[in-house]
């Protein structure tokens, strides 16, 4: 199987994730932390333009959830979920094209890009 997929022995295919969070606002440094109950991915700065990215894949329970801690130079800030896995409504799914979350933090709020549509989502304010 290509990248996408792993087959694991009971035959339950473990769909690989990827999470982008950029820095999409007009001036200003964007501290982030994101982290799941498993990892943290620490704490770090982004300036205009640059972003946070990390993959992974579905754990097999259904449980995987990462979360974001952001917070901009006036210290505004903002705690969300970045992925989680959907049990019926398939929101997220469907935005991230099924692999594919991309979060940008902008100076009126937080949008999650709708890849399908080629338009960002406020999601946050």
């Amino acid at each position: 199987m290509g990248d996408e997929e792993e087959t694991i022995k009971i035959g339950f295919p473990l769909r690989k994730w990827h999470v982008h969070v950029y820095n999409g606002m007009g001036v200003g440094q964007l501290f982030l932390h994101c982290k799941s109950k498993d990892n943290d991915l620490g704490g770090q700065n982004l300036e205009v333009g640059q972003d946070l990215s990390w993959s992974f894949k579905e754990n097999l329970l259904g449980t995987t959830l990462y979360w974001c801690y952001m917070r901009k130079d006036d210290e505004s800030h903002a705690t969300f979920d970045v992925f989680w896995m959907e049990k019926d409504n398939r929101w997220l799914s469907y935005r991230c094209n099924w692999k594919n979350c991309i979060w940008i933090a902008k100076d009126d709020g937080i949008y999650l890009q709708v890849i399908p549509k080629n338009r960002d989502d406020f999601v946050h304010k």
